[in-house]
């Protein structure tokens, strides 16, 4: 099968390419963007004016629920999902049931999504046994494993010397750290940012410092170990500075920001909507400008979806007992492409934080076209709505279900299997 795809405008990041040309195909496998081979003759011509090409999209955090309760999602829904959304990759959180943190669990995996998964899967691994923050895991076996990081989430490390420790058996082996930074005795069971909307809805807040404060500490030993460090969905505007000071410094040091830190401020919360409970919290205006203009500069060098699936049930309890998170996989094109037509965000720029950052984050094949076979179609201006006919995850916790939104999603080709929705 031989296809022409005519007229899209192509951004490829990594090729330094953004121009309008016509792609050509031969079973999935990317012959020559511009002319045609001279032996090229197109079984398919598919007219794409107005629509993007671009490599497939790299997710650096998304919890795939596998292993784990199935009612939640598993790797055939949510893979699924990442390609509804234009994720060819992505990358499988370690907080699973039971936690990804020996060779076993994570060859189990990968041996799985070979069979179930739709786009391609990273296994991350647990940075201590069982996530529990006190027993270094095995790094060097899970790396050989298939695990391309190591991080501990949101569960706290007993000591700095355990932190000290696990970053510098990182380093031995070229390991990358994912941190998400947070100082567990200031959330302290807190739900919100803490200000005035948190004040004025009853709830417990959570100060930005829980989050600057671990950042701080984090950076100190990374400069000690030499560890490559990746600090995951920041979200406020002084962990940007701190981040850029310690780039400017020559730190090894990079960072993403969640999809849901570009869109919304605690102002969401005003009506105890459960899905803006999220981990970290939303906070102010003034951060998610912060964020966005490091997204813009390249101190925040990727956008993750932050894709988090819960059933009906999980989001029904009053704020502060629901479970935090959203469902975002097949909503980050349209939402994201919101923030290009508020001029927020260049598409370039945006594109590139969904691919070449991440790659280059994680050390990851290079989204390129040419080298990389991972395609996607994108129509900005097609107009669909979120609902069950469309929906492929098994969480349907997004604020914006049964809302229209611009921007889909046409055709995804992962190692050369095409992918088609409509």
């Amino acid at each position: 099968m031989k296809l022409t795809i005519q007229g899209a405008r192509v951004i490829d990041p990594a090729a330094g390419l953004d121009q309008v040309q016509d792609v050509h195909l031969h079973h999935g496998q990317l012959m020559a963007i511009g002319a045609a081979p001279s032996d090229f003759h197109a079984d398919e011509t598919l007219v794409a004016d107005g629509w993007l090409a671009t490599p497939g999209w790299i997710d650096l955090s998304c919890h795939l629920r596998d292993p784990g309760p199935s009612y939640k999602g598993n790797l055939k829904s949510e893979t699924l999902a990442a390609l509804a959304g234009g994720f060819t990759q992505v990358c499988a959180r370690p907080d699973t049931q039971p936690p990804l943190d020996s060779p076993a669990l994570v060859q189990a995996l990968r041996e799985k999504a070979q069979q179930a998964a739709q786009a391609r899967v990273w296994p991350v691994g647990a940075l201590t046994q069982g996530l529990g923050g006190q027993l270094l895991s095995n790094m060097a076996a899970l790396q050989a494993a298939g695990c391309v990081a190591v991080t501990n989430m949101r569960q706290p490390v007993q000591d700095f010397l355990v932190m000290r420790r696990c970053l510098e058996y990182a380093a031995t082996f070229d390991l990358p750290v994912i941190i998400y930074p947070e100082e567990p005795s200031l959330v302290a069971g807190g739900c919100a940012h803490e200000g005035a909307m948190a004040s004025q809805l009853g709830l417990q807040g959570i100060p930005e410092t829980a989050e600057t404060l671990a950042v701080a500490q984090w950076l100190l030993l990374i400069e000690q170990s030499g560890v490559r460090a990746h600090f995951s969905h920041l979200s406020t505007a002084r962990s940007v500075e701190q981040l850029a000071a310690a780039q400017a410094k020559g730190l090894p040091v990079s960072a993403d920001v969640a999809l849901t830190h570009l869109l919304d401020t605690d102002s969401a919360l005003e009506d105890f909507d459960s899905h803006f409970h999220l981990q970290p919290p939303l906070r102010r205006e003034e951060d998610r400008r912060a964020l966005i203009q490091g997204v813009q500069a390249g101190v925040i060098s990727a956008i993750s979806s932050g894709h988090l699936p819960h059933e009906r049930a999980a989001k029904m309890a009053p704020f502060a007992a629901s479970e935090p998170g959203q469902s975002t996989l097949e909503v980050c094109l349209p939402l994201l492409l919101e923030r290009v037509a508020a001029q927020e965000l260049s598409l370039p720029t945006l594109i590139e934080r969904m691919t070449l950052g991440p790659a280059l984050a994680l050390g990851l094949p290079m989204p390129q076209l040419q080298a990389h076979q991972d395609l996607i179609l994108i129509d900005p201006q097609e107009v669909w709505t979120p609902a069950k006919s469309v929906w492929h995850s098994a969480g349907r916790n997004t604020p914006v279900w049964q809302q229209p939104l611009m921007g889909r999603v046409k055709q995804v080709w992962v190692q050369g299997h095409r992918h088609i929705f409509n």
